[in-house]
């Protein structure tokens, strides 16, 4: 009974979000609401029991971990900004979360978009060994980095005029530019479309008779629903209209 259930709710939701195709209907606003709302009753009530109960009230209790009630605190002092009066108190938790953040942070950014970078560029261009110098697709790859980071800084480098050998070596940093941002744009397509497929085989399984029928019996509703929604905001703009 579960998954029957199942079956029409999550068929007669998706089918909501893909009726925007049409144009924005009330069926898409239901829906769009009502995930909007799940999402955040959801997101913090998991928020509070994980916070508050895994990381602060069993800590204290179980393991005598007392100096978390200045966390306490701080998380105390943020609720403060809907109270007028004492809303500065809501300054300390802020500046705290945003010096402890940045603190941590900072020095991951710095790890992963500098030093790897670097790093990854000061890999070795050719292998020894017994037959000598080798050189493969690894070295291949590593090549291929050091020109793109090279290159790519030349194209960014607006000191100076761009002639020559520079604009030249600005020129394959576009290139290498457009295959990174093709490449990530393809990337979110095909992160799409895997989303739509596994929506569209959902939909196929549920409108066997083993689920009532769902998606045939919702898409048949929804239809007519968008036809009697399409011709009453005809009719509610003509009488709008006359005089």
């Amino acid at each position: 009974m579960e998954g029957f259930l199942g079956a029409w709710v999550g068929v007669g939701l998706t089918l909501f979000i893909y009726s925007f195709l049409y144009k924005d209907n009330p069926f898409f606003k239901l829906a769009e609401h009502l995930y909007v709302g799940v999402s955040m009753g959801y997101t913090i009530v998991r928020i509070y029991y994980d916070t508050m109960v895994k990381s602060l009230y069993q800590p204290m209790v179980s393991e005598g971990k007392w100096w978390l009630v200045i966390a306490a605190l701080l998380g105390l002092l943020m609720l403060t900004r809907f109270i007028p009066k004492i809303t500065w108190l809501s300054r300390w938790s802020f500046a705290f979360v945003v010096g402890f953040g940045s603190g941590v942070v900072i020095p991951r950014i710095i790890s992963s978009y500098i030093l790897q970078q670097v790093q990854g560029t000061l890999l070795p261009l050719a292998s020894v060994g017994e037959g000598g110098f080798r050189f493969g697709l690894a070295q291949l790859n590593t090549v291929l980095i050091l020109v793109g980071v090279v290159t790519v800084l030349f194209y960014f480098f607006f000191s100076i005029e761009h002639r020559g050998a520079i604009r030249g070596a600005a020129r394959v940093g576009i290139y290498f530019l457009m295959i990174s941002f093709g490449a990530g744009f393809g990337y979110t397509v095909m992160a799409r479309m895997s989303l739509l497929i596994g929506r569209i085989d959902d939909l196929l399984l549920y409108s066997s008779s083993d689920y009532g029928y769902a998606t045939i019996v919702l898409s048949i509703l929804i239809i007519l629903g968008l036809v009697y929604w399409e011709r009453s905001s005809r009719k509610a703009v003509k009488k709008a209209d006359m005089p």
